[in-house]
């Protein structure tokens, strides 16, 4: 593995695009502060240089959160999120450190869909790099057709509230806003049941979103999906 020094790029640091787009960008994006030891070993795991978009979101940020904390992209953690990205995939895309990850879990949202890069294990013989959405309401991994540049683009200035169409409710900034990064909705009746459809009339509860990720990892597996 590569050193952290090996890692940073002050030549071409991907921060400064990063920026760019939020700044340019239409869509609200908080940027949660780093702890400097903490985005150093979380950059050393995640073995990226931060000349990637990537690598200096998890160099330079605690996390993104996005549209008013609808999606949080993982950084090297904060207490608004306290996730770092290769902690949180620890578990999930691979069992066992220094393991090839079939995918890479890098974002999700507040109704328990998840965004990973596909490394095979998603798909094996489509969309190999490109990002891929695992939707609640089909329990189905989607392909976005985008890298994961695109999707801190898309993030930025893409029409979030299209994408998420059929997932709002009512009021759902303020509840949004009393969650923590670490939290997800559960809905009841499932979000992929066709009683779970009308969003602000069933019911829904904040829970620890890996509580989550792995019911719906096991929800998939039992409806065949």
């Amino acid at each position: 593995m590569k050193p952290v020094n090996e890692l940073i790029n002050t030549k071409e640091p991907g921060w400064d695009l990063v920026k760019e787009w939020i700044k340019d960008g239409s869509n609200h994006i908080e940027i949660l502060p780093k702890d400097s030891a903490r985005a150093e070993q979380a950059l050393y795991e995640t073995q990226v240089t931060t000349r990637s978009p990537m690598g200096a979101i998890i160099y330079e940020t605690g996390g993104l959160l996005v549209d008013h904390g609808w999606i949080r992209v993982l950084g090297s953690g904060h207490e608004k999120l306290d996730r770092t990205l290769p902690a949180w995939n620890d578990g999930k895309s691979y069992m066992h450190s220094g393991e090839q990850p079939g995918f890479l879990l890098i974002a999700d949202d507040v109704v328990g869909g998840f965004f990973a890069i596909n490394a095979g294990g998603i798909a094996a013989q489509e969309g190999i790099g490109s990002i891929f959405y695992f939707a609640p309401d089909t329990l189905e991994w989607e392909n976005m057709e985008i890298s994961y540049s695109d999707f801190i683009s898309f993030c930025c200035s893409g029409d979030i509230e299209g994408f998420y169409e059929a997932f709002r409710w009512k009021g759902w900034r303020e509840e949004v806003a009393a969650l923590n990064g670490n939290q997800a909705f559960s809905f009841v009746p499932f979000l992929f049941t066709k009683e779970g459809k009308d969003l602000d009339n069933i019911s829904k509860k904040a829970v620890p979103v890996e509580e989550l990720w792995f019911l719906q990892m096991d929800l998939q597996k039992q409806f065949g999906h």
